[in-house]
């Protein structure tokens, strides 16, 4: 049998974890999350953020799982789910299904993240109905060269209890006094070396460090997404994973958690900002050109959906499909939106708000 090449350490591990380097970048990272949760509050529908960046996000995380797929795709599998749409397009759905399901259990758990939760992602993500790992021969490789790079724990009952003391760490807030951040960089590395699941450890991983961001307050909904700057820095994230595990180098892969935290925050920052500016100037332009036309509600499903269609203008804001029919071609005259055709179906974009996507 496989033996574990590191040993699961007690959280927090021992030694100086505030060293000054950390102390100096969590200040910069703790003053971008406060911005961008104060920011974020201006969007008078939160919904709007949680289903447009976590489409986003699950995009880019897939990307580091080597899951590929365009923002056209993306949009139009988001669109027509009954539809045809390629296995990377229905991966990425269920991710963002994956986030917003870990969001919802956050209230309906009492603010806990628990291994069921965490189980239910896995679930979610992988289309399977089992947990924990059972069997043992578990090996993480090298991408490129083949070769074995890491052995986690492999027995059943080894894995569940590490998993069972890191959610006693993640939930017990008041007997660790490390600031949140440098404590979701630990969570998010003992998680990884655990590797509890036959699958998708890398993915779910990634959806606890935001939702242990929200669980903390220090952001009100799950809209800070690591993934883009792991997708950019992935030889650095895998090589300071390890680096922990052969030599106990915490203080540069917290740096690196740091760094993308401070980051990730300034980046979504801006792309909030282009939302809450152009949803602004649509509002004003609607009520001025449109005003027999102009809701929030209306504004609000152009804005939750970059490319809507009349199915969702009916559920949103409750009116029948010849109205909405008459509202999205109305929009599509005057320039809001751009109207396509797909076989049967007409759906319009929200070209500006797709633009912000690319463009960021």
């Amino acid at each position: 049998m496989l033996k574990p090449t590191y040993q699961i350490p007690d959280l927090p591990p021992a030694g100086d974890l505030e060293t000054v380097p950390v102390l100096k970048a969590l200040a910069k990272a703790n003053r971008a999350l406060a911005e961008l949760k104060g920011r974020a509050s201006s969007i008078p529908n939160q919904g709007i953020l949680i289903d447009t960046l976590a489409l986003q996000e699950a995009k880019a995380s897939s990307e580091i799982e080597n899951i590929v797929t365009t923002q056209d795709e993306l949009f139009q599998a988001d669109l027509f789910p009954e539809g045809p749409q390629s296995a990377a397009a229905k991966e990425v759905a269920l991710y963002r299904d994956a986030i917003k399901i870990g969001f919802d259990r956050l209230h309906t758990d009492h603010g806990l993240i628990t291994n069921r939760t965490l189980t239910t992602l896995f679930q979610t993500l992988k289309s399977r109905s089992d947990g924990f790992r059972t069997t043992p021969g578990t090996a993480l490789l090298n991408e490129t060269t083949g070769d074995r790079v890491y052995v986690p724990p492999q027995e059943h009952a080894e894995i569940v209890t590490h998993m069972t003391e890191l959610e006693r760490f993640v939930n017990e807030d008041d007997k660790c006094d490390l600031d949140a951040l440098i404590k979701m960089a630990l969570i998010h590395h003992q998680f990884e070396s655990i590797h509890p699941y036959p699958d998708g450890n890398g993915r779910v991983g990634r959806i606890l460090n935001v939702l242990y961001l929200t669980k903390t307050g220090l952001l009100d909904i799950p809209i800070l997404y690591l993934s883009r700057y792991v997708t950019r820095t992935k030889g650095e994230y895998y090589r300071l994973l390890q680096a922990v595990r052969d030599g106990g180098v915490w203080e540069d892969w917290i740096l690196y958690m740091l760094t993308g935290v401070e980051e990730t925050a300034r980046n979504t920052l801006t792309l909030v900002e282009g939302i809450r500016t152009q949803m602004a100037m649509v509002k004003k332009r609607m009520r001025d050109e449109l005003s027999k036309l102009y809701s929030q509600d209306l504004l609000n499903n152009l804005f939750r959906h970059p490319y809507t269609r009349i199915e969702f203008v009916v559920h949103d804001l409750g009116v029948t499909r010849q109205t909405a029919a008459k509202y999205l071609d109305k929009l599509a005259d005057e320039g809001f939106v751009t109207k396509h055709s797909s076989g049967k179906n007409n759906y319009y974009i929200n070209a500006g708000l797709v633009g912000l996507f690319i463009d960021g």
